[in-house]
């Protein structure tokens, strides 16, 4: 009896269970395997080049390049950056030299590639250069900053998106279908919302997703995969926030005016209602861009430097650690000096041109490359800043009909009370001449 406890295998995930076998059940990635779409052709060509598949956990790379190395009649190899070094890399090329001579290309799947030292990513370069082997990489991570430059030159990069809710949401149902590979011996039927979170609260991880599933299954005592079930096997709360539905408009609302009303607090506490809820981070960071010229502008105009650097920062590093870019983001344009004047500035120019239309250029600020324009007067009469103390001469720049029309009205707060008194003394000067 103890013998037959040992012996006894465990079945493997139902993730790896409902591994897909090939292109027509693979779920997702349709900018790149859609018909006509560059991978899938180079698939149906048979001409495959070395490749990194860039992607988030779980939106499928390991499963595509075992579909790549059977739909190309491949030999495929599993490569981890974690149990395998330079030796093992050299007894691989030797074992597709073998396989080359019988006709057999290999191609090797080297996961998480990112985490090879430079020696290490060296020792694939004279395989690649022979078309000894084909590489796919994996990586969750930017390649242009974790592979070395000539073997990143020699592959081409391929960014995999994080899965749809929907996406998940069929992969799911599938799973609880499928006799052979999934859990449709369990003949178990699952609420529409138990499915709904499930598939949103694994925020784009198919493998998430599929093993929450089946811990779900093993929870349920009638058959029936409730939301409090889905929650338990989730670990995890539903919470009130609907990407498509009016919660959604709401949070982001509440955050936005925590944000403008400068409350770090609230600020941080309603980014983290979107971020657990699974909002796209990059959905937040460009309203943060837009809030920094909106809400803050010349104020503080290191608002809009910091938005736009959270934004590039949070995509070379992605989640979790990207949830710290957001933090300090928020907490400084909360804390920085508001002003719109900028933004009503803008609006009250447009205004200002659907009114009045397309008035004339003074002549004297015209450009005049021919020496006809100059004849006609374009260009006479111009004043050259620089020529003048301090870089100002007081000059008409607006249309006649609009002269002394204000748009720009600063507010006195943050640095634009240093803009308020340069344009005072501005005025100053000219009151002068």
């Amino acid at each position: 009896m103890v013998a037959e406890l040992f012996n006894h295998t465990p079945a493997p995930p139902l993730a790896e269970r409902m591994r897909p076998c090939s292109l027509a059940e693979f779920c997702g990635q349709e900018h790149l395997l859609g018909p006509g779409k560059a991978l899938r052709k180079m698939i149906e060509a048979d001409q495959l080049p070395s490749m990194i598949f860039w992607g988030p956990p779980g939106c499928g790379k390991t499963t595509l390049a075992h579909i790549i190395a059977h739909e190309t009649s491949s030999r495929f190899v599993f490569f981890s950056a974690i149990m395998a070094g330079v030796k093992e890399i050299r007894e691989i090329f030797k074992d597709a030299e073998e396989t080359a001579r019988q006709g057999i290309r290999t191609v090797l799947f080297v996961d998480e590639i990112h985490r090879f030292n430079k020696a290490q990513q060296d020792a694939f370069l004279p395989a690649v250069e022979k078309g000894l082997v084909t590489i796919i990489g994996a990586t969750t991570e930017n390649p242009s900053f974790e592979v070395i430059a000539p073997l990143l030159s020699r592959c081409r990069v391929l960014r995999l998106k994080q899965l749809e809710a929907e996406e998940l949401a069929d992969l799911l149902q599938n799973a609880l279908q499928d006799a052979d590979k999934g859990l449709g011996n369990l003949q178990l039927n699952i609420n529409d919302d138990a499915l709904a979170f499930l598939a949103e609260a694994a925020q784009g991880d198919g493998r998430k997703a599929l093993n929450s599933l089946e811990v779900a299954a093993g929870l349920t005592q009638d058959g029936l995969i409730s939301l409090e079930t889905a929650q338990e096997a989730m670990q995890q709360k539903a919470l009130l926030y609907d990407k498509g539905g009016v919660e959604h408009y709401n949070v982001i609302s509440a955050f936005i005016k925590s944000v403008r009303g400068s409350d770090p607090d609230a600020a941080l506490y309603w980014l983290a209602r979107m971020l657990e809820a699974g909002e796209d981070p990059l959905f937040i960071l460009r309203r943060i861009i837009i809030l920094a010229s909106e809400d803050i502008g010349n104020a503080d105009p290191r608002a809009l430097q910091m938005a736009v650097s959270a934004l590039q920062a949070f995509q070379m590093v992605g989640m979790p650690e990207g949830r710290i870019i957001l933090g300090q983001a928020v907490t400084y344009l909360a804390t920085a000096p508001k002003s719109n004047a900028s933004y009503l500035g803008i609006d009250a120019a447009l205004s200002e041109v659907r009114k009045s239309g397309a008035l004339d250029v003074p002549l004297h600020i015209r450009n005049a490359p021919t020496k006809l324009m100059k004849e006609m007067g374009y260009h006479g009469g111009y004043q050259y800043a620089h020529d003048f103390e301090g870089g100002y001469v007081r000059q008409e720049y607006l249309p006649e009909k609009l002269q002394g029309k204000k748009f720009y009205q600063p507010k006195g707060y943050g640095y634009e009370k240093n803009i308020m008194e340069r344009m005072e003394w501005v005025k100053k000067i000219g009151k002068k001449e």
